[in-house]
């Protein structure tokens, strides 16, 4: 059964526009589309809330950023950041938390045992910003081998061109490893991923497309700072 839903939703992904920045045809951005149906809820997975799996190998030598994320509930989660997997992405994303882009902005889209999208500032996944390189291996770019699971954080892109990521990502709720090598993974949240799990505590309504996602109560980012 789970081997026949995750085909499901890799076929889903194939055919639907992924995008998070845009309208839902090939010049837009949004993060991935799935149906996750029948997959078990990540807040009841056996897992501790902060379980990490991707296998990510540091280089000492390299600094990486610490980003906290506050909500305007209080609750907090902070990421750690990866340059030498994603240079410029990760540059990119310190330079807009710390010009504080990200402050007042939403996470507009959730999907259960998926992921939840944020950092659109128009907070209905048609914003952005300047464009980046994306940094995956179907654009050329192998030396990111960062695999999609639990807990790490990816940016968002339009269908086409692939060079089209700005400011919104998402954060992987489950194993999302059919979408490796086609975004740019650039961290992971090492502390606090029960706050993203609450996420999923919120009533949300159906989006255009039919996917159940939109928060009916808006999830609001009251700050983001670099911190390390």
């Amino acid at each position: 059964m789970k081997k026949f839903i995750k085909i499901a939703i890799f076929v889903l992904c194939i055919v639907l526009a992924f995008s998070a920045c845009g309208n839902k045809d090939e010049n837009n951005t949004t993060a991935p589309a799935a149906d996750n149906s029948g997959v078990q809820p990540a807040s009841e997975q056996n897992a501790s809330p902060n379980a990490f799996s991707a296998d990510i190998q540091e280089d000492p030598s390299v600094s990486h950023p610490l980003i906290k994320f506050t909500m305007t509930d209080g609750k907090t989660f902070s990421m750690k950041l990866y340059p030498e997997y994603a240079p410029i992405t990760v540059e990119n994303f310190v330079k807009l938390v710390s010009e504080g882009f990200y402050n007042g902005l939403t996470f507009h889209r959730v999907m259960d045992n998926f992921m939840a999208q944020g950092g659109d500032p128009k907070g209905d996944g048609t914003g952005g910003t300047d464009t980046i390189k994306g940094e995956f291996a179907i654009n050329g770019f192998s030396e990111n081998t960062i695999s999609h699971k639990r807990g790490v954080v990816s940016m968002a892109r339009k269908s086409r061109p692939l060079d089209s990521a700005s400011c919104q990502f998402f954060i992987c709720y489950d194993d999302c490893s059919f979408l490796d090598g086609q975004y740019a993974a650039f961290g992971y949240v090492y502390e606090g991923m029960e706050t993203v799990d609450d996420f999923l505590k919120v009533e949300r309504a159906y989006d255009a497309s039919g996917e159940k996602s939109v928060p009916t109560t808006p999830i609001v980012i009251e700050k983001a700072e670099v911190i390390g």
